[in-house]
């Protein structure tokens, strides 16, 4: 049982204490960043290379993805009894040996293994999207924008040099004498249990557990039953919204972003290009984070999300119209992972602030949910568009889900 915190949740002290939790935050984030980042290349082709099919290559990034939505809520649930400490801990060990079986599964060329273990890996994005939360457990109105993004744009350290560990990695597996294309979750196994270790030692005190105070306490019956994530979601228009958005433009992402290397590779292109692309679309996901989380800050989520299906609709028809050539997949990337940034920041930052801080961690728990199942839905569904109307056509095909959200923002509703 943890013991009762007797630090107050206001004053200096509060901001003392959040500045500390943004810099482990920020720290955990790089160190997995650089794992998860080394292994995100690898995840199609070495489950293409297992099954000897390109068309089960998207499953990759869905059963990441599936694993990362499975996680959500008992990330969530853990949290809110014990705190984010226990719950990062926790889920860094887990992915550590999600990694280590997706290395087993590879030597025993078992790809229904193989696509376990990545869904088990898969709460290593849980746990970014879960570290986003914490960052505004103790922060105000006016900055719980630029924590948020904060946290998420640390993210760009590790990921953005991961994807260029690709050979390196390699040669890595290959030393220890393990199947090709599985040392980059050697990398993202070390790194994970790094980041366990960081969490469980310097997160302290609890930002969660400080910030809920008197309202520690679990409810029990009815009321618990009533603050679950999907009731509060119901009853509350601007935290549907927010969710609305973070879930099919991280759909989007995931779809385009998933069947990239395999598009590359079959247009020539060696690791090196894959790494590399993928490591500026990664950039674009979390490099320029803060400036839209000041724009959060400053003008609201709602314009913030506009821009980000803006920016998408800008990658799916650079990736559409330039399909055949290498730098222009690049630049699609690029601004995938901006559209992104912006609608999955404004979101978050949305939704933390539609509901009291006794309900976040169910409702977050529920978004990061919903959000992961619908980019398992999209990295599941773009292998097979893939194989059937190409690139180009698979680009096409996801404008419609950026039409659904600028829709539901531009609409004004009671």
């Amino acid at each position: 049982m943890t013991a009762p915190l007797t630090l107050p949740v206001d004053g200096l002290e509060r901001r003392r204490v959040q500045r500390r939790t943004i810099a482990v935050l920020i720290a955990g984030q790089i160190i997995s960043g650089l794992g998860i980042g080394a292994a995100v290349s690898m995840g199609a082709l070495l489950v293409a290379a297992v099954t000897g099919s390109e068309a089960w290559s998207g499953m990759a990034a869905t059963m990441n993805t599936l694993g990362a939505a499975l996680f959500a809520i008992p990330l969530a649930l853990l949290a809110r009894r014990r705190g984010r400490r226990i719950s990062l801990t926790t889920g860094a060990v887990t992915a550590a040996l999600g990694a280590f079986a997706v290395v087993v599964s590879a030597v025993l060329d078992n790809p229904f293994l193989l696509l376990l273990s990545m869904a088990v890996l898969g709460i290593g994005s849980a746990l970014n999207f879960h570290s986003r939360f914490a960052a505004t457990d103790l922060a105000t109105d006016s900055t719980r924008g630029r924590d948020l993004s904060l946290v998420v744009w640390s993210t760009t350290i590790g990921a953005v040099v991961g994807p260029n560990l690709a050979e390196p990695s390699d040669v890595l597996g290959r030393s220890l004498g393990l199947p090709e294309l599985t040392g980059g979750f050697v990398i993202a196994a070390a790194a994970q249990l790094l980041g366990a270790l960081l969490y469980a030692v310097a997160l302290r005190p609890d930002p969660l557990l400080l910030a809920l105070g008197p309202h520690r306490a679990v409810p029990a019956g009815p009321q618990r039953r009533a603050a679950r994530g999907l009731a509060i979601l119901r009853s509350n228009l601007t935290a549907r919204r927010a969710v609305l958005a973070t879930s099919l433009s991280h759909a989007v992402m995931v779809a385009l972003m998933g069947m990239t290397p395999i598009h590359l590779m079959g247009h020539g292109a060696d690791l090196t290009i894959v790494g590399i692309t993928i490591s500026l679309h990664i950039a674009g996901m979390f490099g320029i984070s803060p400036v839209f989380g000041l724009l959060t800050d400053r003008v609201g989520g709602r314009a913030v999300i506009l821009l980000g299906q803006v920016l998408l609709t800008a990658a799916l028809l650079v990736a559409a119209l330039g399909s055949q050539s290498n730098q222009l997949v690049a630049i699609a990337l690029v601004l995938l992972g901006l559209g992104w940034s912006a609608s999955n920041v404004a979101g978050s930052t949305m939704l933390s602030g539609a509901v009291p801080v006794e309900q976040r961690p169910a409702t977050q728990g529920t978004s990061d949910l919903l959000m992961n199942l619908a980019g398992a839905g999209g990295g599941a569904l773009a292998g097979l568009i893939l194989a059937g109307v190409g690139f180009s056509g698979l680009a096409l095909c996801l404008l419609m889900p950026v039409a659904v959200v600028t829709l539901d923002q531009l609409v004004r509703r009671r």
